[in-house]
């Protein structure tokens, strides 16, 4: 650990990574940890460096499953183990084992030969990751990044402590109790919450910003690139001894009380921060207890709670999708504060109950800031109703003398249109309307993307539609298939009892539908027009709708914005939903409506993907009321880029926002050269009866063109 850990102490939150990895290694019953942070934090580095430091463990001889000698699994697919081989075990280092985020199903949970099993009725199976971590170190770099049908198999092992491998009708079980290990970057996308939960801790990291100690950084990193071993070397005897504490505290954990007020003081702090279930608490007293054990007491702390709430609860709070983990320290202070003053007998690590004791930097109004860093209350700088660009009436005024031409602004910055200075009375930044659930968009036809929740698609789950040859490695069996293909050639084969003689041509593989993420591209208009009658606020609560539906299908996302003279890639396609709704909230409005320069730029955004991603299938969300100003016949410009998109096959949906007495229904037309639907906003509501009516008669017209 000290050779990969040590050259990068420099990295704000480290200290908190390296207390999680180390609690676990006392008691592993803790559940794990989760790593967040950015790129070049050497996350990594450290959670590998953890394995060197587990205690040996005891195998079975021979075993691939790493059964414990003195309490080998009845149910281990290389069992029963004599006597003899339990009595012949030895000890062999933990085990670190890595799962690549493109990992396939058969190598995580292992591999049955179905072929063997079918012809000659024997389990030959071969052991997946899930088997070798055993009793180790489970290590998922960009867990955020895993295909959902690997989630749902960590998930099981991870509660039940076993793995199984279900193949029409054969089954293997085999204990997989593990150590899981996550590190994501939160730009490229949060975590299922479901896996989230089955973290026992959760930490944050960051790079310094103080030069020496990223001086200091670089000069060991180019020390140990120069010369590893002596590297090592130089740190081994503080390895040494940190492996020796980590051993003497496993020693001690049994002996640790947890007792009657830590855990009153757990379930308080768990209750005030409203976190969902009972995992919180059991994990939260099993940190607590495994922080008492590693500073060598038997007694559990308030400060010990205090810190275990720290690492155990960020990821459990209750929150919006859109919101971060974390966890407010003043409130934590101020329900431990609460305890104390509620508690009739103090703990002896408080005799005199006072508030100092609770926790360090609490002054006398510590308590009052409940709103201060909530991510789900946007900043509003200045919040404009009516801009002054754009009015009431049906189009955007180019004749007006301050609509002339020629300059570029920043879609994206907030500056003039006219000038390209940022004056106020030009653009305004306005506050996203509460959002709603929508009504489901997809992808017509059927793909073969990445698993998801949108559109119809070929994939490794769901239901099955038909049988075909395998490809590569056998994993999903159609066995009717199978015995359809095998059965004509029984008597050529010489086949003279029960049993069914099968060869490798007559194996069939289920082919099956379900659903697939997409890449769902929002152009949003930010235009003057836009932010007439008070319009940007629902639209922008719309967009923001659409985002929170595109983190619960596991879509990719990505937004261009167009106002002024042009337009901007607001955010690159990205898994990373809380992004765009970050920079949807700072979207100024202001300006003409280059709709041609929003359709061309997602055009080029959407060719780069294809070349990028194939088989992820782009939905073009276009999020305006179908006005086009500035430039020599702008609406002209704007159906040719239209008709450009959906001649290359883009499926398109139009969200109207024309509002107001006077309706010139442009938005239609667009729809309509786009070959998609229109909807309107309040029709995007999953609530809406007329909203499938809508559809579908938009489709039809589409059709018969």
């Amino acid at each position: 650990m000290a050779s990969a850990t040590y050259p990068f102490t420099a990295v704000v939150g480290m200290d908190d990574m390296r207390l999680g990895l180390l609690l676990n290694a006392i008691s592993p019953s803790i559940g794990g940890v989760l790593v967040r942070g950015e790129k070049g934090t050497a996350k990594s580095t450290m959670v590998r460096g953890i394995a060197a430091l587990m205690p040996a463990v005891d195998v079975v001889t021979g075993c691939r499953f790493s059964c414990d000698p003195a309490l080998p699994d009845p149910a281990c697919p290389d069992g029963p183990h004599a006597d003899g081989d339990r009595a012949a075990g030895g000890a062999r280092a933990a085990r670190m084992v890595e799962l690549p985020v493109g990992a396939s199903e058969d190598r995580l949970v292992g591999a049955l030969d179905i072929e063997r099993a079918l012809s000659e009725g024997v389990k030959a199976f071969e052991p997946g990751l899930l088997a070798d971590a055993h009793r180790g170190v489970l290590y998922v770099d960009e867990v955020n990044l895993l295909h959902d049908h690997l989630v749902d198999l960590l998930l099981d092992a991870a509660a039940m402590g076993s793995s199984y491998v279900e193949r029409e009708g054969v089954s293997v079980r085999h204990a997989a109790r593990f150590l899981l290990v996550g590190t994501m970057n939160p730009e490229e996308g949060e975590l299922r919450p479901q896996l989230l939960d089955r973290f026992g801790l959760t930490v944050e990291v960051a790079a310094s910003r103080e030069t020496d100690e990223r001086v200091e950084v670089v000069r060991r990193r180019l020390a140990y690139d120069e010369d590893p071993a002596a590297f090592a070397a130089k740190w081994a005897a503080e390895e040494d001894a940190l492996r020796e504490r980590i051993a003497a505290a496993r020693a001690l954990l049994p002996d640790v009380r947890l007792g009657d007020g830590a855990l009153r003081r757990i379930a308080a702090v768990c209750a005030g921060f409203e976190v969902d279930g009972m995992r919180a608490d059991i994990v939260t007293a099993r940190t607590a207890t495994a922080l008492a054990a590693w500073a060598g007491r038997t007694d559990v702390t308030a400060e010990d709670v205090r810190q275990a709430a720290l690492l155990a609860l960020p990821h459990r709070r209750r929150r919006n999708p859109f919101d971060a983990p974390g966890l407010d320290e003043d409130r934590l202070d101020e329900i431990l504060r609460q305890f104390e003053e509620d508690e009739p007998e103090p703990e002896p690590e408080d005799p005199d109950g006072g508030p100092d004791d609770s926790g360090p930097d609490d002054g006398p109004g510590g308590g009052e800031s409940p709103e201060d860093g909530q991510p789900g209350t946007p900043e509003v700088p200045e919040q404009r109703e009516e801009p002054t660009r754009g009015d009431d009436g049906p189009v955007d005024s180019p004749a007006a003398p301050e609509d002339a031409p020629g300059t570029q602004p920043d879609p994206a910055a907030g500056q003039n249109d006219r000038t390209g200075q940022a004056e106020d009375g030009d653009t305004a930044v306005v506050g996203a309307a509460e959002p709603f659930r929508t009504r489901k968009l997809d992808v017509p036809g059927l793909g073969e993307g990445a698993d998801g929740r949108r559109s119809r698609a070929r994939t490794a789950h769901g239901r099955t539609t038909g049988a075909r040859r395998p490809r590569g490695a056998l994993s999903k069996l159609h066995l009717a298939a199978t015995v359809q293909a095998a059965a004509p050639h029984q008597r050529a084969r010489g086949r003279s009892g029960p049993g069914l003689v099968v060869r490798r041509d007559d194996l069939r593989e289920a082919v099956r539908e379900g659903r697939e993420g997409n890449l769902v591209l929002f152009v949003v208009d930010a235009s003057g027009s836009m932010a007439a009658r008070k319009r940007m606020g629902a639209v922008k609560g719309a967009v923001l709708s659409l985002l929170l539906d595109a983190y619960q299908r596991r879509d990719k996302i990505g937004m261009i914005t167009f106002r002024g003279s042009g337009a901007a890639v607001a955010l690159p396609p990205t898994s990373s939903v809380e992004a765009g709704a970050a920079r949807l909230e700072k979207l100024p409005t202001g300006g003409r409506t280059p709709l041609a320069a929003g359709l061309l730029q997602a055009h080029e955004v959407l060719r780069v993907e294809r070349l990028r991603d194939p088989s992820r299938r782009p939905l073009l969300v276009v999020v305006t009321d179908g006005r086009a100003t500035g430039g020599p016949e702008p609406l002209v410009r704007a159906a040719r880029a239209a008709r450009m998109l959906a001649g290359e096959g883009t499926a398109s949906v139009v969200v109207d926002c024309e509002s107001g007495p006077v309706r010139l229904g442009l938005a239609g037309e667009l729809g309509r050269e786009l070959r998609g639907p229109v909807v309107t906003l309040d029709e995007l509501r999953a609530d809406s009866v007329s909203a499938l009516v809508r559809t579908v008669t938009n489709t039809n017209s589409r059709r018969a063109a």
